[in-house]
């Protein structure tokens, strides 16, 4: 089970499956390095916020670490693309527009020198984004490389609950699954979670991996989802791939089997388990802290009245750590109008409307529907969590949507070198024949 999972379709290695008629080809050449940067990238932007852990680690030091790696991403991604060979893409073109945007906005300082300072890590983020550019080939090379980064990540989620039950479910999250090994709270498991799986569904539907080998992720990723109780991860998953499978219906046999059963099934779950779905969606919640989403209403409200000049409303005030008043914002679009103004929210919505205009114009295909997937849940999770105008998990779920959406390159033919012409003495050229 293990071997299938490694050297199988899924998180690396060749597919098991072959090559299928149709899918996109394969990549060839891509460096093993470019799985490592892209695990560097995953673990900057895991953060370092969070519940406490069963060993305690300072901030600071997690930190450390998390901007080591993303220094390391960059150095990586340099040396492997010493001659700065990139793909053009509106997505990167957009994403640096985004970056000019934030240093004008962090300029003035309003929001510390720390703003400087996240608009420098942003500037590598960015940076080593453009160098990974040059492998991305409308194959499933990144789809690959973050199944298996996330599912490392929730390895050791699931490890932190074998270790300590207490630690990893505390009451200061509503007994919600949170890292106990590094700090994450459950709204980031939960998104790591449902990311993959909806990946090793397509993957499966698409016959690029082996059931049991998607076994392997899904079934102990969905146990996690559950035990966050993350409502916003668990609709992202479910319409994202309601959207993804939908545009494979008219091309694939298997997608319209999958749908079928998955909406018959859906319709007995909520029948017989109606009560249970009921308690789990609402947390032990009441209605009126449902209703204004667990206090985000409030902190939205506030950041909506809160006086601003004209140069703070078109260009916010510089990137801070996604609050306002204390609170955490859980919004992009608010979030992204804090901190980067209307200027920043109108980028944002180019990148999102670019991405999900080409994915439609695209045939219908594997990369298509893994594109429309990452695309529709990071829209679903912008409403109540914050990241797509920073470094964060959702612009790494919009890059692989990038990457499955680019054109590969034709191949450029060798040229064939010319033969030399053989020097032909003059006497020899005179004919003999008399």
């Amino acid at each position: 089970m293990v071997g299938d999972l490694t050297r199988g379709g899924l998180p690396g290695g060749p597919d098991t499956a072959g090559p299928r008629p149709g899918a996109a080809p394969r990549p060839a050449g891509t460096p093993r390095t470019v799985g490592i940067v892209w695990g560097l990238l995953v673990l900057n932007t895991l953060g370092s916020a969070g519940a406490k852990t069963i060993i305690p680690l300072p901030r600071s030091l997690i930190q450390l670490v998390t901007m080591g790696a993303l220094v390391a991403a960059f150095a990586l991604a340099l040396a492997l693309n010493v001659r700065l060979r990139i793909r053009p893409s509106a997505f990167l073109f957009l994403l640096t527009l985004l970056l000019v945007a934030s240093v004008i906005s962090s300029a003035h300082l309003e929001s510390g020198l720390g703003a400087l300072f996240r608009c420098a890590r942003l500037a590598l983020f960015v940076g080593t984004l453009w160098l990974l550019s040059r492998w991305w080939d409308g194959g499933p090379t990144f789809v690959r490389h973050h199944i298996r980064m996330y599912f490392a990540v929730l390895g050791s989620v699931a490890a932190g609950l074998v270790v300590s039950p207490g630690a990893a479910m505390p009451d200061l999250y509503g007994g919600r699954l949170v890292g106990a090994l590094w700090p994450l709270t459950p709204p980031q498991i939960g998104q790591y979670a449902a990311v993959i799986i909806g990946l090793t569904v397509l993957l499966v539907l698409g016959h690029r991996t082996d059931r049991a080998g998607a076994a392997v992720v899904i079934v102990p990723s969905l146990v996690l989802l559950a035990l966050t109780h993350t409502r916003t991860a668990t609709l992202g998953l479910f319409i994202g791939l309601a959207l993804a499978i939908g545009s494979l219906m008219l091309t694939s046999a298997a997608a319209r089997r999958f749908f079928t059963w998955a909406v018959l099934c859906a319709a007995v779950a909520v029948v017989a388990f109606s009560s249970a779905l009921q308690t789990w969606f609402l947390r032990g919640q009441s209605q009126e802290n449902f209703s204004n989403l667990t206090g985000r209403a409030k902190v939205w409200d506030a950041l909506l009245a809160a006086p601003r000049t004209t140069t703070e409303q078109m260009f916010g005030v510089g990137l801070g750590d996604k609050s306002f008043g204390g609170l955490p914002i859980d919004n992009s679009w608010l979030a992204v109008y804090n901190e980067q103004g209307l200027i920043g929210i109108a980028l944002v919505a180019a990148i999102i409307l670019v991405l999900g205009g080409v994915a439609l114009l695209r045939p219908p295909s594997l990369p298509r529907a893994c594109a429309i997937f990452l695309i529709s849940y990071c829209a679903i999770a912008s409403y109540t969590e914050a990241g797509l105008g920073d470094a964060s998990p959702y612009l790494l779920h919009l890059t692989v949507a990038a990457s499955l959406l680019t054109v590969p390159a034709a191949a450029t033919p060798v040229p064939t070198p010319e033969v030399p012409r053989r020097h032909i003495p003059r006497w020899a050229r005179r004919s003999e024949v008399t």
